[in-house]
């Protein structure tokens, strides 16, 4: 498909050992020297490009060892060579972008921030950036008009030296756990292109393990951070509930089910984003537990012996594949030897009340987002506007009331107390990310009969929602593959504020087992 144009301190040792370069692991001391005084075309060849993260990458231009332009001419380079393979990104902000970096330039501050130069992509669903279109991946919103404004989170980003360029997919009003839609398309996995890259931020996590940019803003409503992180072998956060801001204007989505972050190729990275990301937003009745050192402070500290409590069960009800059973098994395994705590744990939920209250909050959610567009438009929607599914949706959403919606933000409230009383006995509950292995593309599509779809749904969400609707923070890391070769994840559960745990487990289980790579496209 064609694309429509529209410092941390310094690393330890196991992070320099995480940098990436030519799929595998790559030692990073040395290597921005190469780059020292880059002044000409991109100045970064395609496989000294793939070798940084985003940490590199802002130290480099922060020591003027290369400059953003450099950069932002690598990204573009890498996204015309791949993404026409995988349809990651479905528009292109090059002008936006430039003009960017020439404000900076001229202001002398082209050079300066935690995120100088990082070229970034964000999510083309329910952000925006001034002067750009979102679409939501919907065909009512195709000729939505430039926003005027731009999301508070990627302003934190830009205010801190990023770049975005573009925009990735994403599903129909993200309402899936793949990325296809009759907008744009279907987003493919970099490691097997007839897989599906999961979702809803499949085109973000997609996107990064093609290596177009070493770290892509992303949103889960229900796992769509952490289901294609574990699809694509990246790493992925769900923060906590307010963690991250939603406006200006917006303060929480889903009842603060939904929350943003980035996908990444390794932890320090998004221990880097979060520190950029997080915080209080001007405005906003909610507020998250403040940090007690930046995120990227705690991966110098080892997490020390944590209470993990394991947890094998799908509250969807269906079965594990035995491949996510051996890597769940190794992971136990590993914990334990590293000298944690590990013992199994069976969380008393009831699957109906948790599926039961998401789905309404959704779905009012999604037809008061409706509504507003239809006034906008001067129109009734119609069936050609929506795919299949979501039209279900909309019309059980119909049937709503007030009471049931009052009951639904109950329900969010008792089943977060609930799991904050498991985090008295465990400081980490480990689990699959989904029950299934990567599934191919269609099978999760929106443009399908509601009982087939419903079906097909049930292994890809069977662990991801209970983090968005008790509102803990859970983090899901590239820790096996399956037999044919496809990463599989495991999710790690915090408490309330437990980013800092999970980051430092994070860093541990990294050291142990790297696994910053990209797939060969």
């Amino acid at each position: 498909m064609q694309n429509p144009v529209e410092t941390p301190e310094e690393p330890t040792g196991w992070q320099r050992r995480h940098v990436l370069k030519a799929g595998a692991l790559a030692v990073g001391a040395g290597l921005l020297g190469r780059f020292a005084n880059a002044t000409s075309g991109t100045g970064i060849s395609p496989t000294e490009y793939g070798a940084m993260d985003a940490t590199d990458m802002a130290r480099a231009v922060q020591k003027g060892e290369l400059s953003p332009e450099n950069l932002l001419a690598a990204a573009m380079a890498r996204c015309d060579a791949v993404n026409p393979k995988v349809n990651a990104v479905n528009m292109r902000h090059d002008e936006y972008a430039n003009a960017l970096l020439k404000a900076r330039r001229a202001s002398g501050a082209s050079s300066t921030g935690a995120l100088a130069g990082v070229p970034i992509l964000i999510k083309d669903l329910n952000t925006y950036l001034e002067g750009t279109r979102t679409t939501n991946g919907c065909r009512l919103y195709k000729d939505a008009p430039p926003a005027p404004h731009t999301s508070t989170l990627i302003a934190r980003y830009q205010a801190a030296g990023a770049v975005p360029f573009g925009k990735t997919t994403c599903p129909e009003f993200g309402l899936t756990t793949t990325t296809e839609s009759l907008l744009w398309g279907q987003t493919r996995n970099p490691w097997n292109l007839a897989k599906s890259a999961g979702g809803s931020s499949g085109g973000a996590a997609s996107a990064v393990a093609a290596g177009i940019v070493p770290v892509a803003h992303a949103t889960d409503g229900g796992g769509s951070i952490r289901i294609p992180a574990s699809y694509c072998g990246l790493v992925g956060l769900k923060p906590t509930r307010y963690r991250t801001p939603s406006g200006p204007g917006k303060y929480e989505g889903w009842f603060g089910a939904s929350v943003a972050n980035v996908v990444s190729r390794n932890v320090r990275d998004m221990a880097l984003f979060l520190d950029v990301g997080q915080g209080h937003e001007a405005g906003s009745p909610y507020w998250a537990k403040p940090l007690v050192r930046p995120y990227v402070e705690e991966l110098r500290t080892a997490p020390g012996r944590l209470r993990i409590g394991v947890v094998r069960d799908s509250l969807t009800g269906a079965p594990l594949d035995p491949a996510v059973v051996r890597v769940l098994d190794d992971t136990a395994k590993r914990l334990a030897a590293q000298g944690h705590e590990v013992e199994e744990l069976r969380l008393n939920i009831d699957p109906r009340q948790l599926f039961g209250a998401h789905g309404s909050v959704i779905g009012d959610a999604l037809l008061t987002m409706v509504h507003d567009r239809e006034q906008v438009l001067g129109r009734s929607a119609t069936a050609d506007d929506y795919e299949r599914i979501t039209q279900v949706v909309l019309g059980n959403a119909q049937k709503v009331t007030g009471e049931g919606l009052y009951r639904a933000r109950q329900s969010f409230e008792s089943i977060g107390g609930y799991m904050e009383d498991q985090f008295q006995k465990y400081d980490v509950i480990l689990s699959p990310v989904t029950a299934n292995v990567t599934p191919d593309l269609g099978l999760l599509s929106l443009n399908q009969p509601w009982e087939s779809y419903a079906h097909n749904a049930m292994g890809s969400a069977s662990f991801t929602v209970l983090a968005n609707v008790s509102g803990q923070p859970a983090l899901s890391l590239p820790v096996g593959m399956s037999d044919n070769g496809l990463p599989i994840g495991m999710m790690f559960t915090g408490p309330l504020g437990g980013e800092d745990v999970l980051l430092r487990l994070g860093a541990q289980i990294e050291q142990d087992r790297p696994f910053a790579k990209l797939p060969v496209l």
